[in-house]
């Protein structure tokens, strides 16, 4: 890497409000001027299932561009990396072009961010239902350690990742699965595995696994959460207009996402943040 000043710097824990529960992402701030590769290897370095660099925007209408890379690529949008960047900007000082509203330029376009208080809402890209066919379900199983018959509703669903989004029978049957991450790997075509039951109070318990892309299984997954959210509404398996998703704890998290459809059918997925390193980095 070439010799520039140190850039700030912001480790944000996202989808909680309590430091160490929730799924952190590394912010380098004022990333201008880097390049794919430098960013990319500072990702590796972290570690984190996704770090983030940002940028000016280039996009009519955008506060910022956000450049979201895992250990491993670049991928073009997700869901913890864009409410915790948005966080440590808003920490930082700054200003949104509309009141009460960010809008975020990355891979996938325009991202827009609702400020609710503590609470930051994003609107996700529209999910697009993919074709699946029995051989992804049988693969998925395989690789889940399940019988073909306890998955309820499956979708392969796009939303800038590509998660294969699974309903299972219940909220215990996620927390008790004890997935193949070599065989997860191998199912191509797809970020990786999202999987969700139901609680009896009806709250939904969410696992996300994505080893080919270096993040064997993701602590709180916004862009996971978000294709639950469009397969939820889909086949009305919750009759509301929110919800609750809890995820993390087979990781020691206690992750908690809030899900709103609103009027349109725009699906918000939102959560809290709280930043747990502050400084700067040197490149």
């Amino acid at each position: 890497m070439k010799n520039t000043p140190a850039r700030p710097f912001r480790q944000v824990d996202v989808f909680t409000d309590l430091p160490f529960r929730g799924n952190p992402v590394a912010v380098v701030l004022d990333a201008d001027g880097l390049t794919t590769g430098e960013m990319q290897n500072i990702a590796n370095w972290t570690n984190l299932s996704e770090t983030t660099f940002v940028c000016s925007p280039t996009l009519a209408g955008a506060d910022y561009q956000l450049r979201i890379f895992t250990p491993k690529s670049e991928i073009p949008f997700a869901g913890h990396p864009t409410i915790g960047s948005a966080w440590a900007l808003l920490e930082r000082g700054l200003k949104p072009g509309k009141s009460g509203y960010l809008v975020q330029e990355c891979g996938k376009g325009l991202v827009t961010l609702r400020l609710a208080g503590k609470t930051l809402f994003l609107e996700l890209p529209e999910a697009k239902f993919l074709e699946m066919d029995e051989s992804l379900t049988i693969s998925a199983a395989n690789a889940l350690g399940l019988e073909k018959k306890e998955i309820l509703r499956g979708a392969s669903l796009d939303v800038g990742p590509v998660w294969l989004t699974l309903q299972l029978p219940s909220a215990q049957r996620v927390m008790d699965l004890k997935p193949d991450m070599a065989r997860i790997s191998m199912i191509e075509g797809q970020t990786g595995i999202t999987v969700f039951g139901l609680h009896q109070d009806g709250k939904v318990e969410v696992r996300s696994f994505a080893p080919a892309f270096g993040v064997p299984e993701d602590p709180v997954c916004g862009s996971g959460n978000g294709c639950v959210a469009a397969l939820i509404r889909r086949y009305d398996i919750i009759p509301a207009s929110a919800y609750v998703a809890l995820q993390g704890r087979n990781l020691g998290r206690d992750g908690r996402v809030e899900v709103e459809y609103d009027a349109e059918g725009t699906i918000w997925v939102g959560g809290n943040a709280v930043t747990c390193i502050a400084g700067s980095i040197s490149l």
